[in-house]
């Protein structure tokens, strides 16, 4: 009895042992299956929310002016069903060609003058020189104020009799001019505006793509003997080509949708020599309350939008394309 006992307890210790084993093998087991459940969130509470301001904000608006603009609708009449008979409309309307005509017009110099300038002025800024930084805080300044005060600051400029424009054209011998009064001059005084107030956003982004161009490749063409127009041709440029269109998108997008600066300054006039699509849309839906033939007008410009920003995002990805084989 007292050979056996020794044994039992020792079996039964072993036993003790792995159970105490296997009872630690589940715990462990519980413990990682709780935390595998917590690593594993539900975002759609997050989700939702976003999907009903996007729906309410631009799915719903765009779903209602599509079936405006399929219909007969003008305030204080009837609304009936008029199918295509609006987009028909437009196709024979001579005053929205038009505006056509003067939205392209208006965008093509909006655009050409900042990227040209802008690109310009990020050259001179890239270069070390006192104060080069108070000076770019000067340059970027027209960029802050809002297009409306702008507007209202340069209607004053270019008035004929007490803008300061003409005072300043008087003093060197140039007679005065009606600017913005005058149908053959209103569009490239607006574009004046236009420049002068986003060719700093255009010097940004390509001050941010000269900052990330490296220097060993003009030093070698120093070495070779390379000018500076050789090396901005050969170097600078390519190098900076994809921030180049990045600008030339946000300024063709923003020029073609441009509004406020047109309205405040001319409202389209002098009769309807700066009436661009944006104008034309808004006189034809909230003056003249032709709300169908408005809402197939903007169908119209979305499109017009939506086709040239594709083209452009496919000619940036073929920049890239073209970057990556020269590597």
């Amino acid at each position: 009895m007292s050979t056996i006992a020794p044994d039992r307890t020792g079996v039964t210790t072993g036993r003790t042992e792995v159970t105490t084993d296997r009872t630690a093998v589940t715990t462990e087991q519980a413990i990682e299956g709780s935390q595998t459940i917590r690593l594993a969130p539900n975002y759609w509470p997050f989700v939702v929310p976003a999907l009903v301001v996007v729906s309410a904000v631009i799915v719903f608006p765009w779903a209602f002016t599509l079936w405006m603009s399929v219909n007969r609708w003008t305030l204080g009449q009837s609304r009936s069903f008029a199918g295509m008979e609006n987009y028909l409309r437009l196709a024979s309307d001579p005053r929205f060609w038009e505006s056509l005509v003067h939205t392209l017009t208006y965008t093509s110099l909006s655009v050409a003058a900042p990227m040209f300038l802008g690109t310009v002025a990020a050259l001179i800024f890239d270069a070390r020189f006192p104060l080069r930084g108070l000076l770019r805080g000067v340059f970027v300044m027209p960029m802050m104020a809002t297009p409306v005060a702008v507007a209202l600051v340069w209607t004053m400029m270019f008035h004929p009799q007490l803008g300061v424009l003409n005072y300043l054209l008087s003093l060197v011998g140039i007679p005065a001019q009606e600017w913005i009064f005058n149908a053959n001059t209103v569009i490239p005084s607006l574009v004046a505006v236009e420049t002068w107030q986003w060719t700093p956003l255009v010097m940004l982004i390509v001050l941010g793509g000269l900052a990330s161009v490296p220097r060993e490749p003009f030093e070698s063409a120093e070495i070779d003997g390379a000018n500076a127009w050789q090396q901005f041709r050969y170097l600078t440029l390519p190098m900076i080509a994809p921030f180049l269109m990045i600008a030339l998108i946000i300024r063709t997008i923003d020029a073609l949708k441009s509004f406020d600066i047109i309205y405040a300054m001319t409202q389209g006039g002098p009769g309807t020599a700066s009436e661009t699509i944006n104008i034309y849309l808004y006189n034809t839906a909230f003056s003249y309350y032709d709300i169908g033939y408005g809402s197939a007008m903007a169908v119209v410009f979305f499109i017009v939008i939506v086709a040239l920003s594709f083209i452009l995002l496919m000619l940036r990805q073929r920049s890239q394309w073209n970057d990556a084989e020269g590597k």
